[in-house]
Parts: C-alpha cells; structure tokens; sequence
C-alpha cells in the first residue's frame, strides 16, 4: 500500500465465531473491503485448543494483509458468566497476536459502530449490514453476522480515527507547548 492508503483489520472477537474483515481508505477517503472472513471454532472442542486456533490464524491474517491499526469490538456482557469468560479469553488471544505484531488496537463499543454506520446507536444488525453494504458499493450485505459486524467496525474506524489522530496531535503540541512556557517561566 501507498504512504496515504491506510489498512485497518477490524475484530468482531468471540470463541465460537470471531469476524475479521480488512478494509482500506485512500487519499480521497474511498473505502474498500479487501477481504473478510470468520473464524469458527467447534464447541465440542478443548478451550486451550479453540484459543490456539483463533491464536494462529490471526497471526497469519496479519502476515498476509499487514494491516496499519486494528479496530476490535469493546463487549459489553448481559449474557451468561461462561459465554464472558470464553471472549475475554479470546480476546486475549487477538490483543497477544496484534501485540506481537506491533499493531495499535482501537476499540469500539457496539453502539458507536452502529450510530456512525447507521446514525442510530439502536439499530439492528439487518440494518448494519444494509448500510455495510451501500457504503463499500457491494452487490450484497457481507454475512454472518459476525463479519458483517467487523466489517462494520472497520468502516467506523476508518471515518473516525483521521479526525482522533488530528486531535491527538493538536493535544500533544498544546502538552508540549505548555512544558516549553512553564520552563521558560522558572529560567
């Protein structure tokens, strides 16, 4: 990829399906689904070796399309204490593997994907996966659900860090700006 084409890997983490999709903006901010996909794992399956798989084949997703940042998921838990249990440790697995590979990770509650993908914060996933689909031009809504969703989550990662790198730099520059007065102020 060019120096102004940036590549996100967006994570929709969960044990038994985990979506990942890899999207790009360009210099004119076009949006591009360069691949997607879900990982599955068996429940009848040993946990360590579930864990191992998810493990592995994210390693190997961020060989093959070398993402620039990860945009992953942030779960919020109204469901059973195993079902918690079993996605932190998947996600701990994603957050190891991008680690390991030296890529920043963004994370995103569910509702602010839907709210910047839809402009509700409330809208279902049929909803998403319509304006997933008009947003990147395709012939039809990516699926599962899970993918839809990362995709989904790249889409809102790639609108919104531009604008969250601008400020973070602006905040930098006033942070050293700062430390330059107070030092000049105690000569």
């Amino acid at each position: 990829m060019t120096d102004t084409t940036t590549t996100v890997l967006a994570i929709d983490p969960g044990l038994d399906r985990t979506g990942w999709a890899v999207l790009t903006r360009n210099a004119r901010s076009v949006l591009t689904l360069r691949a997607c996909g879900l990982l599955h794992t068996e429940a009848g399956q040993e946990l360590p070796k579930r864990l191992d798989y998810i493990f592995r084949e994210l390693q190997q997703i961020l060989h093959t399309y070398r993402p620039d940042q990860i945009a992953m998921e942030q779960n919020f838990f109204l469901k059973r204490a195993t079902t918690m249990a079993n996605t932190v440790m998947t996600r701990g697995v994603i957050i190891l593997a991008c680690e390991q590979a030296q890529k920043p990770i963004t994370f995103y509650p569910p509702r602010r994907v839907k709210m910047m993908i839809c402009g509700t914060g409330t809208a279902d996933k049929k909803q998403v996966q319509r304006m997933v689909q008009l947003t990147l031009r395709l012939d039809k809504a990516p699926s599962p659900d899970d993918t839809a969703d990362a995709v989904a989550i790249g889409i809102c990662h790639l609108k919104t860090a531009p604008l969250a790198n601008q400020i973070n730099l602006k905040a930098a520059f006033l942070a050293k700006l700062k430390e330059a007065k107070e030092k000049q102020i105690k000569k």
